[in-house]
């Protein structure tokens, strides 16, 4: 069992911006969050984002507001090799650019945030605007987790902080040797300070 786990998060780097994914033959999807939700899905068919800020290209950045894990060829291979059994890797055309990437859809949720030993949570109340979050956490800071409850998993989403993309140490390790990343990685297994 893996025993450290580490939060993916856009890196204060400069790096370019993508879009929101959306069909290759136009319109958008019904649910445009659906690659963060932790679920496996169905094929999508083909993909497209547009570079809405050209800043520097990146081998792994999140796209729109949903936060679409977009990576290049590499990564996705990073990926397909520590956690098979845990993604769903989405071929993603970037418009512009003649490189593959492909959209990695993490596809399992575990239920395993240390309440006790994160530092700050706060969960969406059920009068707000978001009934269908109740019982979520909205905004967390100093997140741990306990990875006796992973279930094997090496990529995944929070059951109730679905925003988090969680992967294990060697997992981290592989993405860092690839390098420029537009992301970062917060330990989330080490004892709360």
């Amino acid at each position: 069992m893996e025993r450290n786990f580490y939060w993916v998060n856009i890196a204060g780097v400069p790096q370019w911006y993508l879009t929101t994914p959306v069909p290759a033959a136009g319109g958008s999807f019904a649910e445009p969050w659906m690659f963060g939700e932790g679920l496996r899905l169905p094929d999508p068919g083909a993909i497209k984002v547009r570079v809405r800020n050209p800043g520097r290209k990146r081998t792994f950045v999140f796209a729109g507001v949903e936060r679409t894990p977009v990576v290049s060829e590499e990564v996705a291979n990073v990926f397909s090799a520590h956690a098979p059994d845990d993604v769903q890797l989405f071929p993603v055309m970037v418009e512009g650019d003649s490189e593959r990437f492909f959209i990695i859809n993490a596809t399992k949720r575990s239920d395993c945030i240390d309440e006790s030993a994160t530092r700050e949570l706060r969960c969406y109340a059920e009068d707000e605007s978001f009934p269908e979050n109740a019982g979520q956490f909205r905004w967390i800071n100093g997140l741990r987790i306990d990875p006796s409850k992973t279930e094997g998993a090496r990529v995944f989403r929070l059951e109730k902080f679905k925003t988090a993309l969680i992967v294990s140490e060697d997992t981290k390790t592989a993405l860092e040797q690839v390098g420029n990343l537009g992301v970062s990685f917060e330990l989330v297994t080490a004892p709360a300070d």
